[in-house]
């Protein structure tokens, strides 16, 4: 607009308000505001809670499983205290935790669960970011070792109808070797704590209980069966544990988060490409509408054009005009689009609730998603690009018209007035 002299941004401002013989024009500028805001309210919401989804269920997995683990090759990592110390000197490395993981089942009132055991240090267990203040009921505090307790995620209490004070058998069956043969090792342990870090297959299974007790319940005796990693960088985290590698190769081997998650990370990837650019489709339908109203505004208005290109108007001028109004309800559609989209980022909960409630279908199934919760996470840069993608399809949209615009031959169309 600021392009323009004073009467070009004057007829634009009059052609984007028809008059009312002219009503259907109005109608389809109408409809190609709302497709670009359309367009853009849901390429924003989509890659927001696509990033949301991701950086979520990154920030849950690596929460509890580290950036990598390090483990012994027949699930008992030997001589872990050296391992453990070349592992805090590596550079990159900012902390190394020894931990016992291994699935069992478990019991209680004759139900039946498989549990993900995982045995964990205290100042572990209290100072872990993924744990830390999710107890719905009881807390993890009052784990002791030696004392037979046990943490259980919300899903398996349920899947148990445990709750705190219960108390759960967990079965191992690489028990005691007897005259007759093994005798599987079963363990009453009373719940202390039930938690929900929000990761259904995590709230489902996971059982934590202090290192001592897991290995005692295992016969590991002092032993671990792995060393969780943190780096500084989990994006690099091949080359932080590269150094690492030859040092623990000969007790166990290290696999970091890309190794224990590709083909949901790789999946997350291609569903986030292939929404983006069947969602910018939108754009180009929207972009497509812009041009048959502009044309149509065009013919409604030959005459008006051919008198002003018999007063002096240039074709660069009718031109501008043109591109002004185009881009102008596309600009429009844009802001309206992003002020959409981020008011649905911000009510989302109460927009699946709703639409849950009106289909009678429970739209954000935990078991399928991973994530009890729809997250969102909005990227500055991102939506800026989207909205400079939507201005930039909309400007394009208006070359056309604009051009049969100052195509108009004033002599022709006045010929017979």
């Amino acid at each position: 607009m600021l392009l323009i002299s004073r009467y070009e941004r004057m007829i634009a401002r009059r052609y984007l308000l028809p008059g009312r013989s002219e009503a259907f024009i109005a109608i389809v500028a109408g409809f190609s505001l709302v497709a670009v805001m359309l367009g853009v309210a849901a390429l924003i919401v989509v890659m927001s809670v696509m990033n949301g989804f991701r950086a979520e269920l990154f920030d849950k997995i690596t929460g509890l499983n580290g950036h990598a683990v390090i483990q012994g090759y027949d699930g008992q990592l030997r001589d872990w205290r050296r391992v453990l110390e070349e592992a805090k000197k590596t550079p990159g490395i900012t902390s190394a935790t020894p931990l016992i993981e291994q699935p069992l089942v478990a019991t209680y009132n004759g139900r039946v669960k498989f549990i993900n055991l995982r045995g964990m240090q205290m100042q572990d267990i209290l100072g872990n970011p993924t744990l830390k203040g999710k107890e719905i009921i009881g807390s993890f505090k009052s784990l002791k070792p030696g004392g037979d307790q046990i943490a259980i995620g919300s899903r398996l209490a349920q899947g148990l109808g445990a709750t705190v004070g219960s108390e759960i058998s967990i079965f191992n069956p690489a028990g005691s070797s007897t005259p007759f043969g093994t005798v599987p090792r079963i363990v009453k342990y009373k719940v202390a704590a039930v938690f929900e870090v929000g990761v259904y297959d995590y709230d489902e299974v996971y059982g934590i209980m202090p290192i001592e007790d897991a290995q005692t319940l295992l016969l590991l005796g002092d032993g671990v069966s792995m060393i969780e990693l943190e780096t500084s960088n989990p994006d690099k985290v091949g080359e932080i544990l590269q150094p690492l590698v030859d040092k623990v190769s000969q007790v166990g081997q290290i696999t970091d988060w890309r190794m224990m998650n590709s083909e949901l990370f790789d999946a997350l990837t291609v569903d986030r490409t292939v929404s983006f650019t069947v969602l910018s489709i939108i754009l180009v339908v929207a972009a497509f509408n812009i041009v048959s109203s502009l044309i149509m505004l065009v013919r409604a208005k030959t005459r008006d054009i051919a008198v002003l290109r018999t007063m002096g108007a240039t074709r660069g001028g009718l031109m501008r005009i043109f591109v002004t109004v185009g881009t102008t309800i596309g600009a429009l559609g844009v802001a309206a689009g992003g002020l959409l989209g981020f008011l649905f980022i911000t009510f989302r909960e109460g927009v699946v609730k709703f639409i849950g409630l009106v289909t009678g279908q429970n739209i954000w199934d935990p078991q399928m998603r991973f994530l009890t919760e729809l997250p969102a996470k909005t990227d500055p840069a991102q939506t800026i690009g989207i909205c400079v993608m939507a201005l930039i399809f909309c400007f394009l949209a208006t070359l056309y018209p604009a051009w049969k615009a100052a195509s108009t031959d004033p002599v022709q169309v006045l010929r017979y007035e």
